[in-house]
């Protein structure tokens, strides 16, 4: 794991921020292809298996949370974060993760309901 603690402005700090960002945005894309998996799955009738890949679409949504807890602690509001379009493309990835899995969430519900 990568220590966020010691990142600062220097060029290999940088690289280290850019990996921590690179995994913030796998882990909410592979949240995000699990929950429109398994919303596939409830669509097909299968619920337990839809249920299954919901839990690990929160697992790897969790994963990138943790991530983004730590820059936003790390920054604590001063500004210390230099704020790149990686990291805003991260967050835009990881905010859209969230809601998709809310919004999967309601579907799957209401196709259990149909059938």
């Amino acid at each position: 794991m990568i220590d966020l603690d010691s990142i600062t402005d220097t060029q290999d700090d940088m690289q280290e921020l850019e990996e921590v960002v690179m995994g913030l945005i796998i882990n909410s894309g592979q949240a995000r292809s699990l929950a429109y998996g398994a919303l596939k799955k409830a669509k097909e009738g299968d619920f337990e298996q839809a249920k299954a890949l919901m839990d690990q679409s929160r697992l790897s949504l969790n994963e990138a949370h943790l991530v983004q807890t730590k820059l936003i602690e790390d920054d604590m509001g001063e500004g210390k974060m230099k704020v790149s379009l990686i990291l805003v493309h991260a967050q835009d990835h990881l905010m859209t993760s969230m809601l998709a899995r809310e919004l999967i969430t309601e579907l799957i519900e209401l196709h259990e309901k149909i059938k």
